[in-house]
Formats: C-alpha cells, structure tokens, sequence
C-alpha cells in the first residue's frame, strides 16, 4: 500500500501545510517533502478527528494513517471534518485495514472497502485514487503470526511471492486519495 502511495504522489504536490491525523507522520514523510512542509502532528485524545480545532480551509494536505477504523462515532464526520480544513485543492489520504484482526488504538471499530471509502469521500471534489491491497496468503501469514517478518528479497521465495502479490477479492488495507 505505501509504495503504491508513493508512486501516486509523484504526480501531485509534495510541499504546502500538512494535518498529521493521530501519528500519522511516518506517512507523511513517505509521501511528502519533509522538512519543507510545515507539519501540524496530532494525537488523540487531544486532538479528535471528529472535531477538529482547525480554521476552515488551514491545510494542503490531512493524512489519516491507519485512524477511520478507530474513529468513536460517524465515520462520515470524520471525512467532512478533514474536508472542512482543507484548503481548495488540497490532498487528503485516508488509510485503513479491512481484513485485519481486532486491534487497540483505542477501540477498533469499523471497516472500509474501496467502494465504502468511495461513498464516505463523495464530498470530494475528485478521487485521485482509491485500492486496496492484499491477498488470503497473506492473510495466511498475518493470522500464523508472521505479520513482522523480513520479506526476502528473492523473488522466487514463497513468502516474497505472497507478500507482493495482490488480489482485489481480499484487501488487508485500504485507502483513498482525493482532491478538495
């Protein structure tokens, strides 16, 4: 998924004002040009995406990593609120998991497929992009306890070929790119 990310954001802007949603600054520096962006960084509970304590129109970009799964109340605002900061124009980047195990963060609580991400962002002036990734493999692999291992770099290895492989049919992450 964040190397599918980077290659889209190779065609967009890479510099301006930037949300960091709850810790989502290691995607951030993926994505964008660090340090030249100026990089507001949240947390919650200090900082809700349900309710943001931003001006109207503050960001050029939001980045969500990994945060609408954990969102304790309408997804759908959560997404109006990171629309609500957006400058015109501006990238927002919602990442999430579909088929994962429950996880804390604090609570775990909801699910997204592409088309659902594509329903919650209609709002949006445009989708720049929207996928998922995965496959039952790795899935397979994930559930058996080897979610952190090392994929070899050999392509021929089974488990570089599970790894790297994608099936629409099972996505473990989801995410959407779209334009204000």
């Amino acid at each position: 998924m964040y190397r599918h990310l980077r290659e889209v954001f190779k065609t967009l802007p890479r510099t301006g004002t930037v949300l960091s949603v709850s810790g989502s600054l290691r995607l951030c520096k993926q994505l964008l040009r660090l340090p030249e962006c100026v990089v507001t960084d949240t947390r919650f509970p200090s900082v809700n995406i349900l309710n943001l304590p931003y001006d109207d129109e503050q960001f050029d970009f939001v980045i969500a990593d990994q945060v609408l799964e954990h969102v304790e109340g309408p997804p759908q605002l959560a997404i109006d609120e990171t629309l609500r900061v957006l400058k015109r124009r501006g990238i927002a980047v919602h990442t999430t998991c579909f088929l994962n195990p429950l996880h804390l963060g604090p609570k775990d609580l909801w699910r997204f497929s592409p088309h659902a991400l594509v329903h919650l962002c209609r709002g949006a002036n445009r989708i720049v992009d929207v996928g998922g990734w995965g496959n039952a493999g790795a899935l397979f692999l994930i559930r058996v306890g080897l979610r952190y291992v090392k994929v070899p770099s050999w392509q021929w290895h089974p488990v570089h070929l599970i790894a790297t492989a994608n099936s629409v049919a099972w996505p473990i992450v989801t995410w959407i790119v779209l334009e204000k």
